[in-house]
């Protein structure tokens, strides 16, 4: 009875400690040894990120999504097309964006992206006969003899100005040969994200099998821009093109950058590339900067307004892409993301691997949500599921109780030895 009873005293003691002992912070929210994040009672949410269905673009007829006061997309009569920010690579608007149509000679933009690093402006280059055959039966041509020593920029003039299915062939044996090329292109054109793209004759010239896209066609001329090479070549509207101890003047073919043939210019225009031959049709990568925008628009085979009605149709969507900036929500974007995601699962499974772990994701313990109104610290908001190094530690507070529960016991036991050793010497 008496150890009973004094067991039931240090008990009873040590409840009436423990209730009237705060909850330790640790209890309460395992995340708190972090440091909160601070905000203002009010300050508003930022707004989430916009979402952008990936598999829009893949369907037919025109895609856009206009916001209240957004003007109407003009109808043109193009097969395909695509307008879109060439900063952020958002896509405004889009026909058939994916459909797969014979490029002409806009696929020079591919090929100059794939060959333009390799070798430098004013590197000379003296043209061999071999360097000149296979060139298509009514190709446009810059005019480059074998025996003639060139500058590399040069050639690139005669890409860019004269579409110059010559200067391409020679350009294409200085990296690799023409098979080697092709190639090449074709996987420069993957690692953009631009998987409509089939390249069998790197000039554009009509082949069986050879497509690319509007979406694709887009891509090439965004990332063109950032190229300076390519966005200097693209933009120039006329050149001197060497023959031997004389040159001659060639002018773009690109009527918009022009203003040729009764095409008017476009204000702002950056150039890039046109084409035609006749199973493509009229093709054309154009993009213009105004203000602080740039745009870049792709048309592929206009079915109405012969011969120039592509620049035509361009103009027509460029004025709407900058009139409908800001108005519209994003149908699509020309950045390579699921190259991109690729390449991040990778590098993070290389990074694993050298830390001496297996490239599988460790389980993560379920964490119970915060208690209403509970400040969440800022490694627990960037890392969801994980707890915080110093909240896994107990913490002075969290032991307290226990300290006193077993001084309490002790206490007890003390007495209860003490009463018993009385009783005996009585």
């Amino acid at each position: 009875m008496i150890v009973t009873s004094a067991v039931r005293h240090a008990a009873a003691g040590s409840a009436a400690l423990l209730f009237v002992l705060p909850v330790p912070a640790a209890a309460a929210s395992p995340a708190t040894s972090v440091s909160p994040v601070t905000a203002s009672v009010g300050e508003p949410t930022p707004p989430a990120r916009q979402y952008v269905d990936p598999a829009r673009l893949d369907r037919k007829g025109t895609q856009v999504q206009r916001l209240p006061g957004a003007p109407s997309v003009p109808s043109v009569s193009a097969l395909s097309w695509v307008v879109a920010d060439a900063t952020s690579g958002e896509v405004l608007a889009a026909r058939n964006a994916h459909r797969k149509l014979p490029p002409a000679s806009t696929l020079k933009a591919l090929f100059a992206l794939t060959a333009l690093p390799h070798h430098k402006p004013s590197e000379l280059h003296t043209v061999a006969d071999s360097e000149l055959t296979g060139i298509g039966a009514g190709s446009s041509l810059v005019g480059v003899k074998e025996g003639y020593t060139y500058k590399v920029s040069d050639l690139w003039n005669g890409v860019f100005l004269s579409s110059g299915n010559d200067a391409v062939h020679v350009l294409a044996e200085m990296n690799g040969g023409w098979e080697s090329m092709s190639r090449q292109m074709q996987e420069k054109a993957r690692s953009l994200g631009a998987e409509d793209t089939h390249v069998v004759s790197p000039d554009g010239y009509d082949s069986p099998g050879q497509v690319s896209s509007a979406y694709d066609l887009a891509v090439f001329g965004r990332t063109g821009l950032q190229d300076p090479a390519f966005a200097r070549y693209c933009s120039t509207a006329y050149a001197d093109f060497p023959a031997g101890s004389w040159s001659y003047g060639i002018a773009n073919t690109n009527r918009l950058l022009t203003g040729a043939d009764g095409v008017e210019r476009y204000p702002g225009l950056l150039g890039i590339k046109n084409g035609y031959t006749s199973n493509a049709g009229n093709t054309l990568i154009s993009a213009a900067r105004r203000g602080d925008r740039t745009l870049v628009v792709s048309v592929m085979n206009p079915q109405e307004g012969g011969g120039f009605a592509v620049y035509e149709e361009a103009r027509e969507l460029l004025d709407w892409g900058f009139e409908a900036a800001g108005r519209v929500q994003p149908v699509g974007s020309l950045a390579p993301v699921r190259a991109k995601a690729k390449e991040d699962a990778g590098t993070r499974a290389v990074s694993v691997a050298r830390e001496g772990h297996e490239a599988k994701p460790a389980p993560v313990a379920p964490v119970a949500p915060p208690r209403a109104g509970a400040e969440l610290g800022a490694e627990a908001l960037a890392a969801p599921g994980k707890r915080a190094p110093e909240a896994a530690a107990s913490s002075p507070s969290a032991g307290l109780p226990l300290a006193l529960v077993g001084s309490a016991c002790a206490a007890a036991l003390a007495l209860w030895g003490w009463r018993r050793r009385t009783a005996r010497q009585s």
